[in-house]
């Protein structure tokens, strides 16, 4: 799938997206008419600053958020359109999503975790579950974590095990927040890694939202929102911003 990214019609579409919080002199704008148009076998990355929209947008486009205003079309369907049902039917068999906070269930190992995913939401049978779960945490280090629950692991590996429940369901779209945040670079570069596969090898859509500049030569595209609009610099442009931003902070420091 990794030479048709960008080809042929987009797998997600916006337009004219607008979404704001608060009123009267608290009205704060996160999205000022942003629209973006998405293809499978890509990883895109949204970066700004924080406060900037960046979860706001990542959750209007994923069907958790509604818009004040615009649109957003999965998969050739209207996914503000449809009624909560369909849209919680429609997350369930196409969407994975990595939130910051985990989302795990205290009671559940890692491997129950991913196994879960796929009995009963691919109705796959047990022993294949198990398999393919087994499978996917050693892909992400987790093989020796596979019967701890999620108060016996640190926040690193809690993270990794939420990805691995929104990859092994192998989902048309990934939404991922700030994926690498609680892991070493290490780890991080392997979920990257990991999150590129889905994209190339499997056509999935993937957008990340993250601070981490090392990421930007991973994507295939770099988004930046500020003010609630949205810019599509080049990969090298976005590189040259971040080493810029980061020697002034630097700079800043010696003093």
């Amino acid at each position: 799938m990794y030479h048709e990214r960008g080809h042929g019609e987009p797998s997600l579409r916006a337009t004219g997206l607008v979404r704001s919080f608060g009123a009267g002199e608290t009205l704060t704008t996160a999205l000022n008419s942003v629209s973006i148009d998405m293809y499978p076998g890509q990883l895109a990355l949204l970066m700004g600053p924080s406060g900037s929209g960046k979860s706001t947008l990542l959750a209007v486009l994923s069907g958790l958020l509604r818009p004040d205003a615009g649109n957003v079309y999965a998969l050739g369907r209207d996914l503000w359109g449809m009624s909560e049902r369909q849209r919680e039917q429609f997350r369930l068999d196409y969407c994975g999503f990595i939130f910051q906070g985990y989302n795990l269930f205290p009671a559940l190992t890692a491997r129950q975790h991913l196994e879960m995913i796929l009995r009963w939401g691919k109705n796959l049978p047990a022993r294949e579950a198990h398999e393919r779960a087994t499978d996917m945490l050693g892909l992400l280090g987790l093989a020796k974590k596979a019967d701890l629950r999620p108060a016996q692991m640190s926040g690193g590996e809690k993270q990794r095990v939420a990805i691995g429940r929104a990859l092994i369901k192998e989902p048309a779209f990934c939404f991922a927040d700030e994926p690498t945040a609680a892991l070493d670079w290490k780890h991080g570069e392997q979920v990257i890694e990991l999150l590129r596969m889905a994209a190339h090898d499997e056509g999935a859509t993937i957008l990340v939202v993250a601070h981490d500049s090392r990421i930007i030569p991973h994507a295939d595209r770099v988004f930046h929102l500020e003010d609630g609009c949205l810019l599509e610099p080049g990969i090298d442009e976005a590189e040259r911003a971040l080493r810029v931003i980061q020697g002034s902070k630097s700079l800043a420091s010696g003093f």
